[in-house]
């Protein structure tokens, strides 16, 4: 059975681990990130807001309270249709689910907000495609940060308490923090023999350049998804075996 090396944060990363269990993979969880709630000042919040956008379940779950209720009577555009139940969940009273990708929501949503004001509530680490096109498209937008991922980096014992001996077949990296730490534990002598023959898949170009930035001296090959979200992802990880 391959084994899949998970880095994703919580609760992502179970979710992740669920899924390659039916795949017939035997996942390994071990956060090489994780994210926190930044100060917000609900004052920030524009009177002439027209519409909320949301491209990542995190920024609503660290909203504060406060915030959520400034803008929960405005229609709230989610990226995919797990977001639009947070979303809900959160509080917002107008939901809509989107094609499941970020440039997928600007372009459905940039048409009926040419010329207006967009609320995006997000992380300090993005993509920058969605605001790009949105703003493209003659959208004003308004980026409220309400987490940051920060990177986070287990011991050697910590680490082969987890793994073993056996060498891990595959490393799904969702983030720059993520691919910076990867590159670092591949380096490390006690590592080597279970990771450094693993095959790297990240979510973006941006995250693959920061594995290889970082310091690649992992043997395995490189993937890259051919859009950023987990479908393209898993996509690319091998028949199981």
């Amino acid at each position: 059975m391959r084994r899949v090396l998970v880095t994703r944060p919580e609760p992502g990363a179970t979710r992740t681990a669920e899924r390659l269990r039916q795949l017939g993979f035997e996942p390994l969880v071990l956060p090489l990130s994780a994210t926190k709630p930044l100060a917000v000042d609900v004052a920030v919040v524009p009177d002439d807001a027209a519409a909320v956008a949301v491209t990542s379940a995190n920024a609503l779950r660290h909203a504060p309270p406060g915030l959520i209720d400034r803008l929960a009577a405005l229609a709230c555009h989610a990226v995919g249709e797990r977001t639009a139940v947070a979303a809900q969940a959160a509080g917002f009273h107008i939901v809509k689910a989107g094609p499941g990708d970020a440039a997928g929501l600007a372009e459905a949503i940039a048409p009926l907000l040419a010329g207006k004001r967009l609320v995006y509530l997000c992380g300090r680490e993005r993509f920058p495609l969605f605001e790009d096109r949105l703003a493209e498209a003659g959208v004003r937008v308004m980026a409220i940060e309400t987490y940051d991922t920060v990177a986070v980096e287990p011991s050697d014992a910590m680490v082969l308490s987890l793994l073993g001996r056996r060498p891990v077949d595959a490393v799904l990296l969702y983030s720059v923090k993520a691919a910076e730490t990867a590159a670092r534990l591949v380096r490390r002598v006690a590592l080597m023999p279970v990771l450094e023959n693993a095959a790297i898949f990240s979510l973006s170009t941006r995250i693959d350049a920061a594995f290889r930035v970082t310091g690649d001296d992992c043997k395995g090959a490189r993937h890259v998804a051919a859009k950023p979200d987990e479908e393209a992802l898993m996509a690319l990880l091998p028949a199981k075996g």
